[in-house]
């Protein structure tokens, strides 16, 4: 069996958004990133109890004079990862008005997780980590730390998502793949990553 998910990463300039997905997809880690312009797209393949999930991850971009532009790309999204930096509590803050603007627009239930980046540089926190965990709670999202640059807890959070789609699509009838089959999900099973994948507008990145 084969799925496809749309996965939407939203937050403020400069959390990370682009290296994210870059550094689990493309494994490497560029300092100076240029940000996005409009939205960039990656795609990467997992294997999941057997099932195929094509993951089409949207990197939007997080300047103020792009935010009207945004919906239009995490329409029909299954997945959303908010993302902030650990050492700005304003990047927290402006986090939360994404997601409180995916919630107006977005009527369907997609997987969540909140992200905060730059683990690497815990030592200048500003965010703690209970209060970001609390946060994530009281929106019904998974909560992950990660550093982009040392490639630091970044596969657990798209094997969440990954399965997260596999709950949330296995079974719909009309999904692209028109295969009805119910599937098992377990928290145990064995994740595979596939190295096959394509980038689009790769040179706007944030």
């Amino acid at each position: 069996m084969e799925i496809t998910g749309k996965v939407v990463i939203l937050g403020p300039m400069g959390v990370g958004k682009t290296s994210i997905p870059l550094r689990y997809i493309q494994k490497f880690f560029f300092g100076n990133i240029q940000p996005t312009v409009g939205s960039s797209l990656l795609l990467c393949k997992l294997v999941i109890d057997d099932i195929t999930v094509n993951l089409q991850i949207w990197d939007t971009a997080g300047q103020e004079r792009f935010r009207s532009l945004v919906p239009m790309f995490y329409r029909n999204a299954n997945a959303a990862l908010f993302v902030f930096d650990i050492t700005s509590m304003e990047s927290f803050q402006s986090m939360q008005g994404w997601v409180n603007e995916l919630k107006h627009n977005l009527q369907n239930s997609v997987v969540t997780c909140v992200i905060g980046n730059k683990l690497d540089l815990s030592k200048n926190r500003e965010v703690p980590t209970d209060v970001a965990r609390q946060y994530a709670k009281s929106i019904n999202a998974r909560y992950y730390e990660c550093s982009a640059k040392r490639d630091q807890g970044i596969g657990a959070v798209f094997d969440y998502v990954a399965r997260g789609v596999v709950e949330q699509l296995a079974n719909t009838s009309d999904h692209e793949s028109g295969n009805t089959t119910n599937v098992a999900y377990s928290n145990n099973s064995n994740t595979i990553r596939n190295d096959t994948e394509r980038t689009i507008n790769t040179k706007s990145r944030c």
